[in-house]
């Protein structure tokens, strides 16, 4: 009786190790999720750091002249354009 416990506990622990839905597929899943939220907080952190751009380049002067001279190389009537050939 004994030996018939001590299989059921041996195949027990081994469907638990060993199986899809065992105890190497619950550590994967749980590294899983710990990857997802590092993901989740790093873009929830470029999004709000994009919000705060889009804002600046809807009422900040200053910002939507930074863009201004950087792309579209513009700058003002009584400043003069210096260039290097590249």
């Amino acid at each position: 009786m004994k030996s018939v416990a001590a299989f059921g506990l041996c195949l027990a622990l081994f469907n638990v190790a060993a199986s899809e839905r065992g105890l190497s597929a619950m550590l994967r899943a749980r590294q899983q999720a710990a990857q997802l939220s590092r993901q989740i907080s790093a873009l929830r952190a470029e999004n709000t750091r994009l919000k705060a751009r889009a804002k600046a380049l809807r009422s900040d002067p200053s910002a939507i002249e930074a863009v201004a001279r950087e792309t579209l190389g513009l700058a003002r009537a009584d400043e003069i354009v210096v260039t290097r050939p590249k």
